[in-house]
């Protein structure tokens, strides 16, 4: 019998099936009981309302605001940190392992150069370490800290992208799902959004800025006119506030209050918080995870096995600006030592040179003082010989 022999398909009856039909209750009931972990990355210069955002997208206070004078005092440390806030979100018996991860310290300083490579190492680290663990025997409860989704937060200066922002978001696109957000909406008129929003994509796509895009497949017409609207929508311009304000209507609503009005946080000709928000957790969650493992991960997986035998540990990169700050300041600190040891040797030699010359002149003054003495005592030896004309008759 031949293979197109053998793979004919068999229906089951309406009436008595096979169950098959079963299986997506019982993959629901595996993944609530298993749950899931996701992973939110924000980045963007200090003022652009990433914290606030946030706290207004989980209703609770996950970043704690920065006040001024501490901002000011990060100027002295000139690096990016990594701070991470896990929470747990359940919802008809499903748990997401929520990550939010924050990166104070970006583009804050007067020299940004590489400021994005902490980011970008944090973001293959966690690959890195989900690679060990899938190396492992036992792979049991693996830990997967991966970043699903990076928001990049953009200043609203109605104009383009900085140099900065382009480089940043080239850097971290390639690794992982990059969602451009432009922050504090209401400061620009609805033309100059608009504007300003295709000038943006416009640059992304001329820069070829890699970028998460939604997928639009699906089965019926509201899912996919949804999905239409939500990647039309890129770059989401969003307006964040945890504050309670009652509209002209006396509706009290999430938004920032104005002497013309209200700006309203799930308004969608506000603000696309809402298309932003369901992209995030309602509609996409599942792809974005899909997406880092199937293409991100599986890229870097792949470049790491091209170089690396089997649980070779990762070399360390060279272009690294954290390691090579630390081997700066290790070569700087070697060479101050070895000066350091070179002037104690230099007046060490000098010492010694000095006692030489001392004791050589001690040496002399007593080899004259031999001399001398070797002369008297020759002529008392002269002067008391028997031959001598003193001894005579």
């Amino acid at each position: 019998m031949t293979a197109e022999e053998s793979s004919s398909s068999i229906e089951a009856s309406s009436v008595n099936g096979f169950g098959v039909s079963n299986l997506p209750n019982q993959l629901h009931k595996i993944v609530t009981k298993k749950g899931t972990d996701f992973s939110i990355m924000v980045v963007g210069e200090s003022g652009t309302g990433k914290s606030t955002f946030i706290n207004t997208l989980f209703t609770t206070e996950m970043l704690s605001p920065v006040d001024d004078s501490t901002r000011r005092k990060k100027q002295l440390d000139k690096t990016v940190d990594i701070n991470i806030h896990k929470a747990e979100l359940e919802e008809n018996l499903f748990r997401v392992k929520l990550n939010i991860i924050d990166t104070p310290g970006f583009g804050d300083y007067v020299d940004n150069n590489d400021c994005w490579t902490p980011i970008v190492d944090f973001i293959e680290n966690q690959y890195e370490q989900y690679l060990i663990q899938e190396q492992q025997p036992v792979r049991k409860a693996l830990l997967d800290m991966r970043v699903h989704a990076c928001l990049y937060f953009i200043r609203p200066n109605g104009y383009t992208l900085k140099p900065l922002d382009i480089r940043a978001m080239k850097a971290i696109g390639e690794r992982v799902n990059l969602i451009p957000v432009i922050s504090k909406a209401d400061t620009l008129s609805p033309v100059a959004l608009k504007q300003f929003k295709k000038r943006i994509m416009d640059i992304i796509q001329a820069q070829n800025i890699q970028i998460y895009n939604p997928p639009l497949e699906s089965e019926d017409e509201e899912s996919y006119s949804k999905n239409r609207s939500i990647l039309e929508a890129l770059p989401f311009a969003i307006i964040g506030s945890d504050q309670d304000v009652v509209t002209a209507d006396n509706r009290v609503v999430k938004g920032r209050k104005y002497p013309w009005g209200v700006a309203e946080v799930e308004n969608d000709e506000h603000s696309d918080f809402r298309k932003l928000r369901s992209l995030l957790i309602r509609s996409h969650m599942l792809d974005l995870i899909s997406s880092t493992q199937e293409l991100h991960y599986d890229n870097y997986r792949s470049n790491q096995m091209k170089t690396r035998k089997f649980g070779e540990p990762k070399p360390r990169s060279a272009d690294n600006k954290k390691f090579k700050d630390e081997e700066e300041n290790l070569r700087k600190r070697f060479t101050e030592k070895v000066k350091l040891e070179e002037n104690r040797f230099r007046q060490w030699e000098q010492k010694l040179i000095a006692e030489r010359d001392r004791l050589n002149k001690d040496l002399e003054t007593e080899h004259s003082l031999v001399k001398q003495l070797e002369s008297e005592l020759e002529a008392i030896q002269s002067a008391s010989s028997p031959n001598s004309k003193y001894f005579r008759r």
